[in-house]
């Protein structure tokens, strides 16, 4: 499985994305917190906003052959 997530949330038509082949939560948020502190400095992260971070976090089955 992999997780992805695109930076949509912040509304600003930001096109940075991420990926976690690991199926990692820590490392997909840990990606996305050096993201926002470095391009999104007006951004608060707090519990409510990582909650609806997280909610954008889409899962992705890959099968054997697409690696």
């Amino acid at each position: 499985m992999t997780k992805t997530i695109s930076c949509n949330f912040t509304n600003e038509g930001c096109e940075w994305s991420a990926e976690s082949t690991r199926n990692d939560d820590d490392e997909l948020m840990s990606k996305i917190r050096e993201h926002i502190l470095s391009h999104h400095k007006e951004f608060e992260l707090n519990s409510e906003n990582i909650e609806n971070i997280k909610s954008h976090i889409k899962v992705t089955k890959r099968f054997w052959w697409w690696g």
